[in-house]
């Protein structure tokens, strides 16, 4: 399975933000659409990734506060990335390795989507709930000729 897939079936809403922006709005971004993550995008190319991880970390900077904390301040400003061709194994494999909760999905400097741990955890169960159903179907419908051919003689 390639990450186009699940952006396929993800849908294509983005929510980005630009690095003058200050953090609180920022945050009330993230709050107000329930999301743990916005693309930083300075002049049309992603410039970063803001997750709730720089957010706390910039909080406990301040002494508990936004202060006048800007998006570009705090930023992760090398997110990890991966293209729509990536395969689905390899966005784990680099998501585990890096603690990385969000990718965006860049082709070529397009941003096409982000995909998140949940993306990724959703798609594997229901790969396996898939291959589950197969399997039972397949034996529940067993030919009687091989299940006798395969008992021992009496």
């Amino acid at each position: 399975m390639k990450v186009s897939d699940i952006l396929r079936v993800k849908g294509s809403v983005l929510f980005t933000v630009s690095p003058q922006q200050s953090l609180a709005t920022a945050v009330c971004t993230m709050v107000e659409h329930d999301i743990g993550s916005l693309v930083v995008m300075d002049h049309g190319d992603v410039a970063g990734m803001l997750t709730f991880r720089e957010v706390m970390q910039a909080v406990v900077r301040n002494g508990g506060s936004f202060g006048n904390a800007t998006v570009g301040g705090v930023m992760d400003d090398h997110p990890l990335t991966c293209t729509p061709e990536t395969d689905l194994d390899e966005v784990r494999r680099m998501m585990l390795s890096r603690h990385a909760r969000y990718l965006p999905v860049l082709d070529g400097r397009t941003l096409m989507g982000v995909m998140s741990f949940y993306d990724v955890a959703k798609a594997v169960v229901e790969s396996q709930d898939f291959e589950n159903r197969m399997l039972k179907a397949y034996i529940r419908d067993w030919p009687v000729e091989e299940e006798n051919a395969a008992r021992p003689a009496a």
